[in-house]
């Protein structure tokens, strides 16, 4: 089994997962932030193949023009240094107490203004360092008090926002595609476009959807129950999975970004067998970044922000593996031909047909065998214990 990470696997990892000094609301940092350079050389070594990163994670907010450009000559001659590339940029617009009551949906229009200048800058720069995404994360972006905001008007301004630089992208050639990313809650008691069907309803009605899709989060997705491979398989089909965020997580509760896979591990191996084998029936498949935003346990040390972040791909690669033996293995293709699988890819319609073909179809309704549908089985207990035997390593 082939576990040790290329460059091929594109695996890419945030300046702010590794970098993590593991501060939280209940507790001050256990160990120190780890220098960016010391980050992009690390990751290098261990097989990634890019890093991404908010404007914040490269030069302090606040930087003025001499200090925001020498740390950005830093961070370029390590990724000249190592070869990583840069496929996606973010922005931080959720740190800094200008941000306390939104960003690009605040009530107050000057941090709004503010807000939008502060991505634009930071495109610039992702232009210049070749990314392909820039990813938009509205973490505060809601409310605790609804009745604090015109729900109405804040879904006015988001849209202005996307559409705002979503233009700039196109006038300046920059290439950009968007990338909203959805999350319930936390920080915010409730965030705007909260699971995946909200942010692809919302882009419907952008000026520019074209150039705006999605970037799904495992944990963001398991905190409102829902099923992220359900989520990405939608996303894939609508063409709207522009980039992806693999963590791990227990259920709904507050945002763990575990390691990939130390959650729901099962969902897991979902989720890799439809990034990497596709859809059975075909289809459109997902070939970008597979991008780790985790973040190392609080209890450990340096030693265990790369264990950790090892991990990842690790577990990843052995997901891969699996699941192309799963795919492969005899009795597992028996099965899913009694499941019928593959006759999910038949349209329900013969060619040509029309809806009065269907009507005269006596088979279809009137003599259609009710007691043998009801009475079939469909063998998806077996097809679960081969994938399960497949995942444990017992087969």
């Amino acid at each position: 089994m082939t576990t040790q990470p290329t460059p091929e696997d594109k695996f890419t990892f945030g300046l702010w997962t590794v970098g993590w000094p593991a501060r939280d609301p209940f507790g001050d940092a256990t160990r120190p932030a780890v220098d960016m350079v010391e980050s992009v050389h690390k990751l290098a070594e261990m097989g990634a193949y890019g890093v991404t990163f908010h404007d914040d994670d490269v030069f302090p907010f606040g930087s003025d023009t001499a200090a925001r450009d020498n740390h950005v000559k830093r961070f370029r001659a390590a990724l000249d240094e190592t070869g990583l590339v840069v496929p996606m940029v973010t922005t931080n617009l959720f740190t800094h107490p200008v941000f306390k009551e939104g960003g690009l949906t605040a009530n107050d229009r000057d941090v709004r203004r503010f807000a939008l200048r502060k991505v634009m800058r930071n495109m610039d720069l992702a232009a210049e360092l070749g990314a392909q995404t820039y990813v938009l994360w509205g973490g505060r972006e809601g409310t605790e008090v609804d009745m604090a905001k015109d729900l109405i008007a804040a879904l006015d301004r988001y849209a202005e926002a996307i559409d705002t630089l979503a233009q700039y992208s196109e006038d300046r050639g920059y290439g950009l595609r968007f990338a909203l990313e959805p999350k319930p809650n936390e920080p915010r008691g409730d965030i705007f476009l909260p699971t995946v069907g909200h942010a692809i309803a919302f882009i419907s009605k952008l000026q520019h959807a074209d150039l705006v899709g999605i970037n799904p989060e495992t944990g963001h997705e398991q905190m409102s129950n829902l099923n992220f491979t359900h989520g990405i398989a939608e996303a894939i089909w609508l063409g709207k999975l522009f980039h992806i965020d693999l963590n791990g997580q227990h259920g709904p509760k507050f945002d763990q970004d575990l390691v990939f896979g130390h959650g729901d591990l099962l969902q897991a191996f979902s989720t890799v067998d439809l990034l990497e084998n596709g859809a059975p029936g075909g289809g459109p498949v997902y070939d970008g970044p597979r991008h780790f935003d985790y973040k190392p346990l609080r209890t450990e040390n340096i030693d265990g922000v790369w264990e950790s972040a090892l991990a990842n791909m690790e577990l990843y690669l052995s997901l891969r593996e699996k699941s192309k033996a799963f795919r492969a293995d005899p009795e597992v293709q028996e099965a899913l031909e009694a499941a019928r699988v593959a006759e999910l890819s038949r349209p329900t319609l013969n060619d040509g047909e029309s809806y009065d073909q269907l009507l005269a179809d006596r088979s279809a309704f009137e003599d259609y065998d009710l007691d043998r549908a009801r009475t079939q089985g469909y063998g998806f207990a077996r097809l679960q214990r081969l994938a399960i035997e497949h995942l444990l390593g017992v087969r």
